[in-house]
């Protein structure tokens, strides 16, 4: 007899992996387009080398080097495997079973998972006809059993925004005992001023913390490493859910690497933000809906056309990432692969019309 699996899990859909055939271009991942820096690649292959030793439990250094260019004190870094585990800690530190997340909907696709993995509710609430988060909405949903929301800004896989003022409004509404965590892994291809640091938001205050990752603009989603800063309790409540070492040597070299080219990563994100703008504006004077946005990718809300689209780009050796009848999100890619997807787009058009 096969040994069952918790019964409350059984019901929740597999993370889908997006498929990767040879010689596709793959729009599918939200993956930066080029490959890290020579000098990234050197730390990592350095780090290879001690790949016989434990990392640090902590990644000090890295927390160090963090905490001194984001202008906090170290108390207040957690470092992961991915802002995605930090997710998943933070819901397990935070939440009991028969406790409530509330997140928005569409939003990343991750949070409503972990939520039942550790046997909580997770409460969706769905964007505004904009595709952007309804704050309003989302203070409506929050109840006594709420413990955590979450604020993808920008959202994943809408690219649209929450603005300050707005945002500031929320967090002033929501419950003291309530924590607010600002998923901000797209921070760095931000153009709209007006769009807050999440930073200075957790310094005012004592129930938000902020997520970032290393995996999109510093071009390392294969390392796995992000961050979390929030109070110290926080902080440290999120650690105390960590696994042992799931931040290896590699990972934590990468990302003092990384830290130390910064300027290069800010070059890199401004050929991104060129390619996204003028994929936007080409998408748009070929009458696609395209919200503005924030992010390495846009979205195109295809409704019940979604399949079909992404049908006709896998045709083309095209990978883009379908979510069921809402919409399809296309990661910007390099200059001759948003050329091949706008000539699918087109082809696309002219074959429905």
């Amino acid at each position: 007899m096969a040994v069952p699996i918790r019964a409350d899990l059984a019901g929740i859909p597999d993370y889908i992996i997006p498929g990767q055939p040879p010689g596709a271009i793959l729009l599918n991942s939200n993956e930066g387009p080029l490959a890290p820096p020579p000098s990234l690649i050197e730390a990592i292959t350095r780090a290879a080398a001690e790949s016989h030793r434990y990392p640090t439990w902590f990644s000090d250094e890295l927390v160090s080097r963090l905490a001194d260019r984001l202008g906090v004190p170290e108390q207040w870094i957690t470092v992961g495997c991915g802002s995605v585990s930090l997710c998943q800690q933070l819901i397990q530190a935070y939440c009991a079973p028969g406790d409530e997340i509330v997140c928005a909907w569409r939003s990343f696709e991750a949070y409503p998972v972990f939520a039942r993995v550790a046997g909580v509710t997770a409460r969706t609430v769905p964007l505004d006809p904009e595709h952007r988060h309804d704050l309003d909405a989302m203070l409506a949903a929050i109840t006594p059993a709420t413990r955590v929301v979450f604020v993808c800004n920008p959202n994943n896989p809408t690219g649209t925004v929450v603005r300050a003022d707005a945002l500031r409004r929320f967090l002033d509404e929501v419950p003291s005992d309530v924590l607010v965590v600002l998923d901000e892994a797209y921070r760095e291809f931000l153009t709209d001023p007006d769009v807050p640091d999440g930073i200075p938001l957790a310094l005012e205050r004592e129930n938000v913390a902020v997520l970032r990752t290393f995996s999109k603009a510093y071009a390392l989603a294969g390392v796995r490493i992000g961050y979390c800063v929030a109070p110290p309790p926080i902080a440290a409540g999120t650690a105390k859910v960590g696994v042992p070492f799931a931040v290896s040597r590699l990972a934590q070299a990468a990302g003092l690497a990384a830290l130390e080219h910064a300027d290069e990563v800010g070059a890199r994100c401004e050929t991104v933000i060129r390619e996204r703008e003028r994929l936007s504006a080409a998408m748009r004077e070929a009458g696609h809906d395209v919200p503005p946005s924030q992010a390495n990718f846009l979205w195109l809300p295809l409704r019940e056309r979604s399949a079909r689209f992404g049908e006709h780009c896998a045709e083309s050796g095209i990978m883009v990432r379908v979510f069921g009848k809402d919409g399809v999100r296309v990661t910007v890619g390099l200059p001759e692969e948003n050329d091949a997807f706008l000539r699918a787009a087109q082809s696309f058009a002219h074959a429905v019309s």
